[in-house]
């Protein structure tokens, strides 16, 4: 069966986001992967095939930015929502000049997650 739902991947260290996250996204009608790391992410067969990464800006290792950087440099374009815990405004608007689609604080609603989403695949 082929599937028309188009492929977001969540890449958050925390794990109730990572378990959560997904669950989500497909009652929202994605199809979804979810990834601890940023080097799992890059190593997995699901980062071609991704058209949106929800990604985390704090993580341990390759930071969500540094993960931005790194597609950058390997000619990847994929719309990024990024997600954060550190409510700064400062911050958020660096992260959306830079490329990102948006970026949501923690704890966000479905609906924000949904129009940030909506913006993407528009």
């Amino acid at each position: 069966m082929v599937s028309d739902a188009r492929r977001v991947s969540v890449v958050d260290d925390d794990e109730s986001v990572r378990e959560a996250l997904p669950d989500l996204l497909r009652v929202l009608g994605f199809d979804t992967r979810a990834f601890c790391s940023a080097a799992e992410f890059l190593a997995s067969s699901w980062m071609p095939r991704t058209e949106c990464l929800v990604l985390d800006v704090a993580m341990p290792g390759m930071s969500g930015p540094e993960l931005q950087t790194e597609l950058k440099r390997l000619g990847r374009t994929i719309p990024i929502v990024f997600i954060t815990a550190h409510k700064d405004e400062n911050e958020r608007l660096l992260l959306i000049q830079g490329g990102a689609s948006a970026c949501l604080f923690k704890p966000f609603s479905d609906v924000a997650l949904l129009e940030a989403l909506d913006g993407v695949f528009s």
